[in-house]
């Protein structure tokens, strides 16, 4: 799929922009941070882990210039647009790390933060001038709005085709059953009325909603907005659906011709604008990926979840940034795939893991490093809710469930740790995508840990897996 078209205005709009980024702080290099993720990957913790190991210099001896001595100091700063909500990292820390510590509300609209980290660099012959400060700009959004971009490149009717499609393959019929008996009792050419298109976006936004849930866990379903609606909740942006092709001349008061114009009205409002003013202005990008639950829910889950992926790659404005072009035309040059919730399983299985990550970008990462850009899979845990032992020869995780999780018939009331052998993932990811393929994979959510240490200085220690990895390959290089 190509990348989203631009207008001039848009292109003018990203220019000026990028033009007033550097205006802020024309002599601190900044570098932006896209941080996405598909449905309950982690985002929210995954970005207050990052901050809060550097500005506590936590245990991430994978970050260079921390582990060689470089990496002075950070704190954060004044957030760069006004105009943008701050990331809560306090409060989020607070929830992780309370009396009774619990996993904060998941990402429902773009919000951003801005760092400043002090290091000596070692390069010639900005290492022989002193200290230098990197502004590192985090950009949270939900990963359903990223979706929503390969959107601009459709019109009404063909999106409305990919979306009758989806919803008619075998896997998908069930969810979809109130859509269509609602589309059965639709007359496209009929006269509109806001009483049916809201009938029909209705049982459209259930479906897609029913979609998302644990027992299927498909991902390429836009439009993401319909499941976070935010304060367009009730618009007519978002009140429409997909229909079939009208069978006759389509007049302008048709419920036809108004979805139309509603659909066109969600790109323009909704979608251009995330666009333009957010995502072309990202220099690095981290997509987070509940892989896990995908493969727990089966093949068809995990083709659409490589889709998805691939979709999302396509998107990016991908290529190499020079000094010159980034001050108008940003592209974004590294993007990490990461398989959150390793934690979850045995660390004798996060090579598989990201074995499967491999495979589910594999001809989008081609396309990226064609482009200029380069990518890396990594199966992390920003922050690691259970450790691992061995129980009868087997080697299994240990962890509190979270109220309300089931097992084999048990379910567990939120205090209580148990030890689990969680399954193992198949040595060929290929298999994975083939009907007929099932991962016995015991799968539960378990609640953030309780006891955690302290470093010298009194300051909390975030357990990880390989946050450390996925940050030195985002900015490393920018702290040289």
């Amino acid at each position: 799929m190509p990348q989203p078209p631009t207008t001039l205005s848009d292109e003018l709009g990203i220019a000026l922009s990028n033009l007033a980024d550097a205006a802020r702080a024309p002599f601190t290099p900044t570098l932006r941070l896209g941080v996405t993720g598909l449905s309950r990957a982690g985002k929210t913790v995954f970005i207050t882990a990052l901050v809060h190991n550097l500005l506590t210099g936590g245990r991430i001896p994978g970050l260079a210039a921390l582990t060689e001595g470089r990496l002075i100091g950070a704190r954060l700063a004044e957030n760069p647009d006004p105009g943008v909500p701050r990331f809560a990292y306090e409060q989020h820390l607070a929830a992780l790390t309370g009396k009774s510590p619990h996993w904060p509300d998941s990402t429902r609209r773009i919000s951003e933060l801005r760092i400043a980290l002090k290091f000596q660099s070692q390069r010639w012959p900005g290492g022989l001038l002193g200290p230098t400060v990197l502004n590192l700009d985090i950009v949270d959004y939900p990963g359903e709005w990223l979706l929503d971009l390969p959107l601009l490149s459709l019109s009404y009717a063909e999106w409305s085709a990919q979306a009758l499609e989806r919803g008619d393959r075998p896997h998908s019929r069930h969810d979809a059953e109130r859509f269509h008996a609602a589309l059965a009792q639709t007359h496209p050419l009929a006269e509109a009325s806001d009483a049916e298109a809201e009938r029909l976006a209705a049982a459209f936004t259930g479906y897609l909603r029913a979609s998302r849930e644990d027992g299927r866990a498909l991902s390429a379903l836009p439009p993401g907005r319909f499941l976070l609606p935010g304060d367009l909740e009730g618009s007519p942006a978002l009140t429409f659906a997909p229909l079939p092709p009208p069978a006759g001349p389509v007049r302008s008061t048709s419920l036809y011709a108004t979805l139309e114009r509603r659909y066109e009205a969600y790109k323009a409002i909704v979608v251009r604008p995330f666009f333009r003013d957010h995502f072309a202005r990202l220099d690095r990008q981290i997509v987070l990926v509940d892989t896990l639950r995908a493969l727990n829910a089966g093949p068809s889950a995990v083709v659409d979840l490589e889709a998805a992926l691939t979709d999302i790659l396509a998107a990016f404005r991908q290529g190499d940034n020079n000094p010159l072009t980034r001050l108008v035309a940003r592209r974004i040059d590294r993007i990490v795939f990461a398989a959150t919730k390793a934690d979850h399983i045995h660390s004798a299985s996060h090579d598989r893991l990201e074995a499967v990550m491999n495979r589910l970008v594999a001809s989008a990462a081609r396309r990226a490093r064609f482009a200029g850009a380069e990518t890396r899979s990594v199966a992390l845990a920003a922050i690691r809710a259970t450790r691992e032992s061995q129980v009868d020869a087997h080697e299994v995780i240990v962890g509190t469930p979270e109220a309300g999780e089931s097992l084999d018939g048990v379910t567990y009331d939120g205090d209580t740790e148990i030890a689990l052998f969680p399954g193992d993932l198949p040595a060929q990811p290929d298999s994975l995508l083939e009907d007929g393929t099932s991962v016995a994979l015991k799968f539960l959510r378990f609640r953030p840990p309780s006891r955690l240490a302290r470093n010298a200085e009194g300051n909390v220690v975030l357990p990880h897996i390989r946050l450390d990895r996925a940050l030195e390959f985002l900015i490393g290089d920018k702290l040289q």
